[in-house]
């Protein structure tokens, strides 16, 4: 290899090194999900872009969904899906199945992706939220839930669909200060012991908001926030936020993305960012440089 191409190397390296030494002993909480969760190079690139955050010093912990991977096996099954007011009813076979798929087939699938790029120091460990009461929840209050985002209540049950009372943070201090990565699927528990589904996003800023995170990193299938005339936003506050959810630029599925968003800011978490995982290294390129990509959301 060329010199100057080493040269290079090196002045990337060093270029990250007052970041490294700024989040050092932090905790980031990273929501992953997309393409970065189905498309093999980016999985491959994932993994090891969390092992080097862990191995500089900075603690992870990884939040997944798995909502395609849900609709193929309930397919399979020959149960029908079905979305009441976009959120998926889950009654107690579908529940069965959700649980299936999260906490077992895509967990563990990602612990092992891990682990295969790990050393003997570092290792993910995967959890549901009935792994030592790591997410107590109860049934969702949807009419709390849905005005929240401006939406209409629908008047249909959604069954086994839950909110967060709490998060175990005990439970994943100890993992993380004896060198484990937690990767989360999105299980609650309730009082009697039974299991609710929950919005990824939701869960990814609750467990932010009680480990008062330095980051809270969405992965998604799009550049970021954009404005009225599809430019990506670069960096946001929450009152400009909330002035384009207000008036529809931001909409769909951005939108409990924001506000999740939001909510861990208001939480005590620093900065939260939405950014395209379909780039590799996407993670590395908004941590350790100074553009960075996609959007910051600010308080």
């Amino acid at each position: 290899m060329p010199i100057k191409e080493l040269i290079y190397k090196a002045k990337t390296l060093q270029s990250a090194l007052p970041y490294i030494r700024q989040f050092y002993g932090k905790t980031f909480v990273i929501k992953y999900g997309g393409s970065a969760m189905t498309e093999e190079s980016l999985r491959e690139s994932f993994a090891k872009d969390i092992l080097l955050l862990r191995y500089v010093g900075i603690k992870v912990i990884v939040v997944h969904g798995g909502g395609p991977q849900i609709n193929k096996t309930l397919e399979s099954f020959g149960i029908k899906t079905k979305f009441v007011g976009g959120m998926r009813k889950t009654d107690e076979e579908t529940m069965h199945v959700v649980e299936m798929v999260l906490a077992g087939d895509i967990n563990k699938d990602i612990v092992a992706l891990i682990n295969k790029h790990s050393g003997e120091q570092v290792y993910a460990v995967g959890l549901s939220g009935r792994d030592g009461n790591l997410i107590k929840a109860k049934k969702l209050d949807k009419e709390e839930y849905f005005k929240e985002l401006g939406l209409e209540v629908p008047q249909e049950d959604i069954g086994f669909v839950g909110q967060v009372i709490s998060i175990n943070t005990h439970l994943l201090t100890t993992l993380m200060d004896n060198n484990y990565i937690p990767v989360i699927a999105p299980i609650g528990v309730g009082s009697c012991g039974e299991a609710y589904n929950i919005n990824a996003d939701v869960v990814a800023s609750e467990v932010a908001r009680y480990m008062k995170a330095e980051k809270l990193i969405f992965l998604t299938d799009t550049e970021g926030i954009k404005d009225q005339s599809g430019e990506v936003i670069s960096s946001i506050n929450k009152d400009k936020a909330y002035e384009l959810i207000k008036n529809g630029t931001i909409r769909g599925g951005m939108i409990p993305k924001v506000k999740s968003a939001l909510k861990a800011l208001q939480g005590g978490v620093k900065k939260a960012h939405i950014i395209d995982g379909r780039c590799p290294h996407s993670i590395l390129l908004e941590v350790f440089t100074e553009e960075g990509i996609g959007t910051e959301i600010v308080d």
